[in-house]
This record gives structure tokens, sequence and C-alpha cells, in this order.
């Protein structure tokens, strides 16, 4: 066994001893076919007001840029799948946000990952990245082989479904580099079909300005009237094209504490969500990621699809 191949196998089995789901590799280096792809759906406008993401084109597309001398992005999938959801009289978020946010619980484990490279195979400069920087997530896990980038544009993997956070180490070290996996959506097309704004405008292209996790989350002006009716009562996100994603019937319940959601918040009803105070906003999502649209939006959500 050569090195690349030791370290690999080192690397892999130290992510799933930290409760990542799964772990794959690539070759760091220009992401050529995702070029053309981006700079489509930046020009027709797809990302409405997020705006973020104009900026640092080259960076999202090469990661020798965010780290120098990048060999290998380490791709990493946490579950966050639920044992339990909402009740069925209740205003709905997505299940990613039922527990504390992801990007600290996962970056702490990354930085775990970065420490035991650094003692057990050398000191590597190295980088971590949790949907907070320039980073193409879904791109760089499908060439890892984690799994293909469905018709609702998820990454989705045949043995787990796609309920699962994406996160990456970029790191100036050769390892050995996992083979792309193939598509298996076939002629299916229930998340198209199943979209409440109709925001998957062809298979594999979504319009993000459209769909109800930007209204709900990234969206700080009002909610187009358009969207009236349509919002299906998700109030923080929203999981549609995943709930009806065939693939998604092998999802497992994560085994992750800091994903278990606050005690109240799956018995919350309707007349608890729209009776909501500050104080019991705070107390619910202390440490979620619903803090992302703060209470006013919150409020801004409710009261359009109430």
């Amino acid at each position: 066994m050569n090195l690349p191949q030791q370290h690999t196998k080192l690397v892999k089995a130290e992510a799933l001893r930290l409760g990542f789901l799964s772990c794959g590799i690539s070759k760091a280096g220009f992401l050529e076919d995702e070029a053309p792809r981006l700079e489509r759906w930046l020009k027709q406008n797809h990302h409405g007001q997020m705006r973020y993401m104009e900026n640092h084109f080259d960076k999202r597309l090469n990661p020798q840029l965010l780290v120098d001398g990048a060999q290998s992005v380490i791709s990493l999938l946490l579950n966050y799948y639920p044992e339990q959801t909402q009740i069925e009289d209740s205003y709905k978020i997505s299940k990613y946000a039922y527990g504390q946010d992801y990007h600290s619980v996962i970056k702490e484990k990354l930085q775990q990952l970065l420490s035991f490279i650094n003692e057990n195979i050398g000191e590597v400069s190295g980088r971590a990245f949790v949907d907070s920087a320039p980073v193409l997530d879904k791109a760089w896990a499908a060439k890892s082989g984690l799994g293909w980038i469905g018709k609702n544009a998820n990454l989705i993997t045949k043995s787990v479904g796609s309920f699962y956070f994406i996160a990456e180490l970029i790191v100036d070290l050769p390892l050995e580099y996992d083979a792309l996996t193939t598509d298996h959506c076939g002629s299916c097309t229930a998340c198209i079909d199943a979209c409440p704004t109709q925001a998957i405008i062809a298979p594999y292209v979504v319009d993000g300005s459209k769909c109800i996790s930007y209204y709900t989350i990234e969206l700080k002006e009002n909610i187009p009237q358009e969207a009236q009716g349509k919002m299906d009562d998700w109030i923080f996100g929203c999981d549609v094209c995943q709930d009806v994603c065939p693939w998604n019937r092998f999802a497992q319940p994560h085994r992750e504490k800091a994903f278990e959601p606050h005690p109240d918040l799956l018995q919350m009803t309707r007349q608890d969500w729209q009776e909501i105070t500050l104080e019991t906003f705070q107390k619910v999502f202390q440490n979620s990621a619903v803090k992302r649209t703060k209470y006013e939006g919150l409020i801004r959500n409710i009261e359009f699809v109430k």
C-alpha cells in the first residue's frame, strides 16, 4: 500500500469515527464543467437577491485559490434526518433546522479531522468549509463519488437519500481519489411535479429566486404576492423536493445529539406559531439555524402563509 492509500484509509476511518455518514476524496483542480453552468445560472438571475453568489467566481471553481498548493478536496456528509417530525397541525420548518445550527457542529468535527491529519500523517496546510464560503459543495461531493446531483439539484446517494449536510476539508496532501458515481434519477419527475412554487424549472435546474427556502430565509423584503397560497405551510426552508424523492425511503435517523430538536418544537401547533413571542423564539431557537431569519422574519413568514 502506497502512502496516499495509507493516508486515505486513515482519513476515512477517522471521518466515520467522528460521526460523518461518509467521506469521499477528489483531486483539487479547476471545476471546468461547472463554470458555464454557474455563469448561466447567475446571468439568468436564478440567485435572486443572493448577491454573494456573484462574488469570488474563480474561487468557487478553483480550490487552489482558497488553499495554496491544494491537492485534495475531502468531502464529508453528515446525516440530519430526524427520528420524529412536527405534528400535522403545524407550520413547517425544514428538518435541517430542528437542532443546533449545523455550521458550528460540523466546523468542530472538521477541525478535529484536520488536527488528526496533522498529528497522524504530518503537518498539512488546510481549511474547513461548511456552506459559508465560495465552495461548490455539491459539485465536489459528486466528484468524490458520494452521490449524484439530482433533478432537484440536491446531492442524492442510493443508500441514504439526501437528508445530510455537505462539508469539505481542502488540504495540500496527495490522497487516493474516488471515482464518480452514476445518475439514478431515471425518468422520475417527482420533485419537479411536487415543487409548490415550480422552482425546479427544468430537470437539474432550480430557479433559486422562486424557492420557498429563498422566500423564507434569504429574501429580506416582502414575499412576492405570486407565492400567495403556494407556500404549503412552510415558514422556514422547505423539504418538499426531498420528501417526495424515492431515494429518501432509505433515510435513517441521525445519531447526532446536537441535532435533537428542542422539546417544545415538535409539538407546536399553528396557534402556538401565530402567538410566538420573542422570548419563546429565543428559547426554542437559541442555537438553531432558524435564528438566521430573525424573529421579525419568522413573523413575516407566518403572516404570509396563514
